[in-house]
């Protein structure tokens, strides 16, 4: 049999928008509408029993609803002050309600259990529930401790830690509104460690940038995320898939935290992209070439890029940002940390 894709598998059934539901532009609502979708990213994120899950933006329940079905619990982040009471009536107590702008919500206290809106199931298993309740270091470990680091605090075999600290884990999706989608992703940064996986439905343009390769249209977003995510774009959705279709198309995306990111080195790596991009479509002579003569007098490409090869791209400042990899930027933020900054005279 012929595969299909869930654009031809949407003629299957709509959602239908429960009366008296007005789409508000403010919130740049457009309701996931097709069966055939919802589907999809119900299987891509494949929810299980027990998961902690947080979705972003649920508004009528259509995707709430086979989450809830498969992991028993959720919490939500709902700013709609008329959809938030409906959600909450129709899941009962099987949905945690948080009725906020998602850009002011602490995420950090959502998994330690300590915020208003903490989830379900923040002790470990087999704590039995002597640890609830008590600060990270006097009892509990952080939940963004790794395993190891939880067995030799807890005694816990290693297996049962490596458990434990996936079970602490949160699993964050959400078809997020277009115009918060990048502030927000960048505010998920502060808890990667806290987080198992995202699920996103994105613009289109947004996503070919999150996973975007040298040469296409790489941008500091697309930098700037890869050091802290594992990404890879699912599948596009066409804007008839929603109620009221947008303008463009979507794309469902999926970020895996790495371990560790591949430089911790922020403020250099911020800095240098700032001034790459600054004018994307000049020559790296002109951005960046610029700035570390300015910045760093006494550094060079070359030299540094004998130390580490991933530097050589940068040794040629005719090209382009977008045309030089992940991999370079990361470590030349790695070695301007030891660099000598050019700092200004204070009189």
């Amino acid at each position: 049999m012929k595969n299909r894709s869930p654009h031809h598998r949407a003629q299957a059934g709509r959602e239908k928008r429960p009366g008296g539901v007005i789409p508000r532009k403010r919130f740049g609502q457009h309701f996931l509408a097709d069966r055939a979708y919802i589907d999809a990213i119900v299987r891509a994120i494949a929810p299980k029993h027990g998961d902690r899950l947080i979705e972003i933006g649920p508004g009528t329940g259509v995707l709430t609803a086979p989450l809830v079905a498969l992991a028993g619990h959720i919490t939500v982040i709902e700013i709609d002050r008329d959809l938030a009471p409906r959600l909450q009536t129709l899941f009962g107590d099987a949905l945690t309600l948080v009725q906020q702008d998602v850009l002011q919500v602490d995420f950090a206290a959502l998994a330690d259990g300590t915020g208003g809106g903490s989830l379900p199931g923040a002790e470990a298993p087999g704590d039995d529930g002597a640890n609830a309740g008590m600060p990270a270091g006097k009892g509990e470990v952080d939940s963004g401790t790794s395993a190891g680091a939880r067995a030799a605090a807890t005694g816990m075999p290693a297996a049962r830690a490596a458990a434990a600290s996936r079970a602490h884990k949160l699993r964050i999706v959400g078809n997020l509104p277009y115009n918060i989608s990048s502030p927000l992703l960048l505010h998920l940064i502060a808890v990667a460690d806290r987080v198992e996986d995202q699920h996103f439905m994105l613009q289109k343009e947004v996503v070919d940038r999150i996973v975007a390769a040298p040469g296409s249209d790489m941008g500091r977003l697309t930098v700037f995320l890869q050091n802290h995510y594992h990404v890879a774009k699912l599948f596009d959705v066409p804007p008839d898939a929603f109620d009221p279709p947008p303008k463009v198309d979507s794309s469902v995306v999926r970020m895996v935290p790495r371990a560790q990111p591949v430089t911790t080195a922020t403020a250099p790596l911020q800095a240098a992209l700032l001034a790459a991009y600054a004018q994307r479509r000049k020559m790296l002579r002109g951005t960046l070439g610029s700035w570390l003569a300015q910045q760093y007098p006494a550094f060079s490409l070359e030299r540094a890029a004998s130390a580490d090869p991933r530097l050589m791209p940068l040794t040629d400042l005719s090209q382009r940002p977008e045309q030089i990899p992940a991999e370079a930027w990361y470590a030349l933020a790695d070695a301007l940390v030891g660099a000598t900054q050019n700092l200004p005279v204070i009189e």
